[in-house]
């Protein structure tokens, strides 16, 4: 039984969905280092939305045993603040992810994407690898 709880990017998602040998999937392979996972609401729209109606069955199989985190005050709190001290820095991110970080984040969870490029960009962001 896993002891550890990671928020997953919709990245990772994918990747098992896409898999043919799940086994080789970097979700199962946060198994295998004792996570379980949570995702935001934000993931689960970006699944549903991106999903042919040939695939809505896989993801519903998936989905309805997986926690979401839903996007509220103190996630959004978290978002404002990302959202300032990236455009400091002239590096923002697209909304979606900002707000899949922010989830982590308000939510004190370590996150896993295979998305680095745009999160790596948030300091308080705990990455697994």
């Amino acid at each position: 039984m896993a002891d550890k709880i990671v928020l997953v990017d919709t990245s990772i998602l994918i990747d098992y969905f896409r898999k043919s040998e799940k086994s080789n999937s970097t979700l199962i392979k946060l198994f295998n280092q004792g996570y379980d996972f949570c995702i935001s609401a934000i993931t689960e729209y970006e699944i549903y939305s991106g999903a042919t109606e040939s695939q809505l069955n896989f993801w519903e199989q998936i989905l309805k045993y997986t926690q979401v985190l839903a996007l509220d005050q103190s996630t959004v709190k978290v978002a404002v603040s990302i959202n300032s001290d990236l455009k400091q820095k002239r590096k923002q991110i697209d909304i979606a992810d900002l707000f899949i970080a922010a989830t982590s984040i308000a939510n004190d969870l370590p996150f896993a994407t295979l998305n680095r490029k745009h999160f790596d960009r948030i300091d308080r962001l705990r990455i697994v690898e």
